[in-house]
């Protein structure tokens, strides 16, 4: 039994070392969706005023070694969202250090039947490593081509840029898997948060038409969508 133990543990660190020597090929000029650095580090000032693109650097004489390390993924997953998810981000706003280096990573946890509801990073590209169960993964082209799979354990899955993209939980366990991006902020926009709860409102006779449905339908949908716990629910475990 311990022998089994060391072994899972083994191969769980293996794969993750396999994830990240693909990173490291994100920070390359002509793969990172970022601007490159022109310095050796940018550690983010997260305090400044100053609004620009990105962050500015702290000052080099206030750097110190933890500003290069993280420890968040240690943790246990929090609070699950509406849709049985929870995202444990570590981009610029969580890791300073990433500031400028055109890379983050997030560790997602689906319980059974648990779905990353559509949605696009349209800052980034993202590679993923699924670690634990059994996860239906699938994604849109421009075209409206739908792409998709059944990964386990050992299996990665590339979602290119701005494409409509979903995680569904197939398996009776707990799923997880650890998704890197080529920018330290790859955004998020979740399909049915944008259509069913902008501010303000998409009026419902644009979405009726859109759907080919009742305008009641539209209504409802957005009922569902309507108070801010609920939204700040699905937000709380989001990218």
């Amino acid at each position: 039994m311990a022998y089994q133990s060391a072994y899972n543990m083994n191969y769980q660190i293996l794969l993750c070392l396999i994830l990240f020597s693909l990173v490291l090929l994100l920070p390359l000029p002509s793969h990172s969706a970022d601007p490159s650095p022109l310095q050796d580090f940018c550690v983010a000032d997260l305090d400044s005023s100053l609004y620009i693109n990105g962050f500015p650097c702290k000052n080099p004489d206030n750097v110190s070694s933890q500003d290069f390390f993280a420890n968040g993924f240690q943790q246990s997953p929090g609070e699950f969202n509406i849709f049985d998810v929870n995202v444990t981000r570590q981009d610029v706003h969580r890791f300073p250090g990433l500031n400028t280096l055109g890379l983050s990573m997030n560790r997602v946890v689906l319980k059974p039947g648990g779905l990353n509801a559509p949605h696009v990073h349209p800052l980034a590209s993202e590679l993923a490593l699924v670690m634990d169960g059994k996860i239906f993964v699938g994604w849109v082209t421009t075209g409206n081509v739908f792409y998709w799979k059944i990964l386990t354990s050992g299996e990665l899955f590339v979602i290119p840029p701005g494409l409509v993209h979903f995680q569904l939980n197939i398996g009776h366990e707990n799923a997880r898997f650890f998704a890197s991006f080529n920018s330290q902020n790859p955004g998020i926009q979740f399909a049915p948060l944008a259509l069913f709860n902008s501010t303000p409102s998409i009026p419902d006779l644009v979405l009726s038409k859109a759907f080919q449905v009742n305008q009641s339908i539209i209504e409802l949908i957005k009922s569902r969508f309507a108070t801010v716990s609920t939204v700040s629910t699905v937000l709380k475990s989001s990218y």
